[in-house]
């Protein structure tokens, strides 16, 4: 894409000038938590520096200490230029701070956000000198069960699947100087009926700003081809426009141009001015794409055609960097390598990834299922905080076309009554009706594995390493038998919760496989495999049986890599196959069932 910079932080919202400030940052403990109380917002003392943007428990970072500090600081000197601030805000982007981020500039307190898997921007424009500046952070982290965690562990040790703790800073941290009328945020909304995508714009303007003689000039082109351009009149600060994506294209004769799909993944390059009376003020750089992800009956269709879906569980953690990746190639790699052993899709689970990420899936065509991060109590403090947090993730992540699922609740984590508990259930159809307003265009599945209220894909999880005792299972040529049953999962769960039924949506084993191999130190589902041969044959006979479902419409198998205890994974934390990515890509390449043609 045009719009690419490598290591920028957010690729869909591109600006030239821009500063990266991770690298070595002043650290401390504050077990006591008196650091708020001893001002250490002014700047503290310390003999001890950590890499940013790794968390602490991290080998990576410069720490490697898995001990639980609810308390922690950071502190480095930022540059600010009074030129520049004259007619420009600074602003300062965290892109993950787990859980409570406090900010202070040269003393003064910047502000807070809460969440540890979305993304924050602050202005400090008004608390920074000429020249140079002292930035200090407070994280606050804790065990607690009711802040959406993920997969991070809520007692002292690990234990089953659930891993080290992650704690402050693990995504980027950056700034950069924003014209003060400037483009905030832009949602993109593709529209192949009409073949035009629509746009809503977020604006910056200035309390008593005039908006007039305001505009804003959407340059829309693919690879190199000028497409349209559309300009449009500023009267407030949230302006909509639509743009015409029609252009002359042979490759699908259905449609008016290219459209995003795994094989074909085509994405349209776009640049957005803000002009006043002809000077621009400000320029972004994005892209977007044409696609359409839509159920139909027992079907899920991209771009009006079947959609057989061929995931994996990407946990995306590292040996060395934990929930971090510990570079844009470790990023692309992964995306790669699934992709080599024949996926055409991954579920992301429990975790919000770095956007680079997002990107990447965009440009290679993998398609994305996105998960929320759970709490694993139900009171009210988690319920808001889950909420807020989740309703973040969406808007944050909505743009990108890779993203074709989202999965806000996983295994009745979090609602474990909701089968019988009517305030759990009522949860559950709030979420999924929350996310429905801010995204009408995807699938939304709430309770992923089992004990559903309402989703739009009906997902069981089974475990069960046999592909004949599966075939008996769920073998029929009709779902219907299997909604009212059990979902095998070490011990049985129903398909819906009370009060629920089946309504005729589309099924997939979303969670099967797991498989270990004996000598490996850890846990998979089963027994382990003797050898390596023996792990091509499981998978094989699994994989098999899931084609053979004829009214299912795909699976996602467990997992792509080992995460620390779970060794369950087709390759090791250090991304060394375990089976050939040539032999798994054969198994993945066989004829599904008659339904769903690949």
């Amino acid at each position: 894409m045009n719009c690419y910079k490598k290591d920028y932080p957010r690729p869909q919202f591109v600006r030239d000038q821009w500063e990266d400030l991770n690298g070595e940052w002043a650290f401390a403990f504050d077990d006591e938590n008196v650091g708020i109380a001893e001002k250490w917002y002014l700047g503290f003392d310390s003999d001890r520096s950590i890499k940013v943007p790794f968390s602490y428990e991290t080998e990576i970072s410069g720490i490697g200490d898995e001990t639980v500090h609810e308390n922690i600081w950071y502190q480095r000197k930022i540059g600010a230029d009074a030129e520049k601030l004259r007619d420009k805000r600074y602003i300062l982007h965290f892109e993950g701070c787990d859980y409570i981020c406090r900010v202070w500039v040269n003393g003064a307190f910047a502000g807070l956000h809460k969440g540890g898997y979305t993304r924050f921007s602050l202005d400090i424009s008004e608390y920074l000198n000429d020249g140079e500046n002292l930035l200090v952070v407070k994280a606050e982290d804790s065990l607690s069960s009711q802040q959406p965690r993920g997969k991070q562990r809520w007692i002292s040790e690990s234990f089953e699947c659930w891993y080290v703790q992650t704690t402050g800073i693990w995504k980027s941290v950056w700034s950069e100087y924003v014209p003060e009328t400037s483009l905030a945020r832009v949602k993109m909304t593709p529209d192949l009926t009409s073949f035009k995508l629509g746009i809503e714009f977020d604006l910056n303007l200035p309390s008593g700003a005039d908006a007039a003689g305001l505009t804003i000039e959407t340059d829309v082109t693919f690879k190199g081809t000028k497409v349209t351009r559309v300009v449009t009149d500023v009267t407030n600060a949230y302006v909509k426009a639509w743009a015409d994506m029609s252009m002359p294209y042979n490759r699908n004769h259905y449609y008016d141009g290219p459209v995003w799909t795994p094989e074909t993944p085509d994405m349209y390059d776009i640049v957005f001015r803000l002009v006043k009376d002809g000077v621009v003020l400000d320029e972004v750089g994005s892209y977007a794409a044409m696609r359409e992800i839509r159920i139909d009956g027992h079907s899920i269709l991209l771009n009006g055609k079947l959609l057989y879906q061929k995931l994996i569980l990407n946990q995306s953690y590292w040996k060395e960097s934990h929930l971090t990746p510990p570079d844009e190639k470790a990023i692309v790699a992964d995306i790669d390598a699934t992709i080599a052993m024949g996926f055409n899709g991954l579920r992301l689970h429990q975790k919000n990834e770095d956007e680079r990420f997002y990107y990447w899936c965009d440009v290679k065509g993998m398609l994305v299922w996105c998960e929320a991060p759970s709490a694993y109590r139900f009171t009210d403090n988690a319920t808001q905080e889950f909420l807020a947090e989740w309703l973040e993730q969406v808007r944050q992540n909505y743009n990108h076309p890779c993203i074709i699922t989202w999965v806000p609740v996983n295994e009745s984590w979090g609602v474990n009554k909701v089968q019988v508990s009517r305030p759990q259930q009522h949860f559950t159809e709030a979420v999924y009706h929350a996310t429905k307003m801010l995204d009408p265009t995807r699938p939304v599945i709430v309770n992923d594995g089992w004990v559903h209220t309402i989703s739009d894909i009906i997902t069981l999880h089974d475990y069960d390493g046999d592909g004949e005792r599966i075939l008996e299972r769920y073998g029929s040529e009709d779902p219907d038998h299997l909604m009212n049953g059990k979902v095998y999962f070490n011990r049985s769960y129903p398909v819906f919760a009370e009060g629920f039924e089946y309504k005729g949506q589309p099924v997939i084993i979303s969670e099967f496989g797991g498989i270990a191999i004996n000598g490996e130190k850890g846990w998979g589902y089963g027994e382990k495999a003797g050898t390596a041969e023996e792990y091509r044959r499981r998978l094989e006979d699994i994989v098999s049986a899931m084609k053979k479902l004829k009214y299912c419409c795909g699976y996602c198998y467990t997992q792509l890599t080992d995460v620390q205890q779970e060794i369950n994974g087709l390759m090791t934390t250090e991304r060394k196959y375990k089976v050939a990515p040539e032999i798994v890509e054969k198994i993945n390449k066989k004829p599904v069932n008659p339904m769903y043609k690949p």
